[in-house]
């Protein structure tokens, strides 16, 4: 396959992929709002949460639709990764979100409002939405040897 199919290919992935990761961007940064402002939660523990949340759709979506037609290695041994590149990523991201409320706080003096979480909170998510790709492309949705992309050059 020649590198222009390759990157058509990727890109295909990739939008689906982002398709299904803004489905769960707002369903994560709703369930946050609602666990933080609604019912009361930490930061931290809001995020986490609502994280949890969204991976539901994000398994089921990536899987069953962005990345199809991949090697099926066991729903078992999958979800095993999938979720361990989630927890990664979810980690990555409450201290992200921990880290930006230190940040404003230091600066500011006083703990960050909710327009200035919120916009920390999708800063997080938009790092976090590279590392997602690039571990679900490579390690859990991946091309199985046989039908991996062959480099024509070589």
């Amino acid at each position: 396959m020649d590198r222009r199919s390759r990157l058509r290919r990727l890109a295909g992935v990739g939008t689906r992929f982002l398709i299904v990761g803004g489905i769960s961007t707002l369903i994560e940064v709703g369930a946050f709002n609602l666990f933080v402002y609604v019912f009361g939660w930490d930061l931290v523990v809001g995020k986490i949460a609502a994280s949890l949340v969204a991976l539901i759709n994000a398994y089921f979506g990536n899987r069953e639709w962005a990345f199809r037609g991949r090697d099926r290695r066991g729903r078992g041994a999958e979800i095993v990764l999938f979720l361990g590149v989630n927890l990664v990523c979810t980690l990555l991201g409450a201290g992200i979100v921990w880290l930006g409320a230190e940040v404003i706080e230091g600066v500011t003096g006083h703990g960050p409002g909710p327009a200035l979480v919120n916009i920390v909170n999708l800063a997080s998510i938009a790092v976090i939405v590279v590392v997602r790709f690039v571990l679900y492309h490579y390690v859990v949705f991946r091309h199985s040897p046989q039908d991996a992309p062959t480099d024509a050059r070589a």
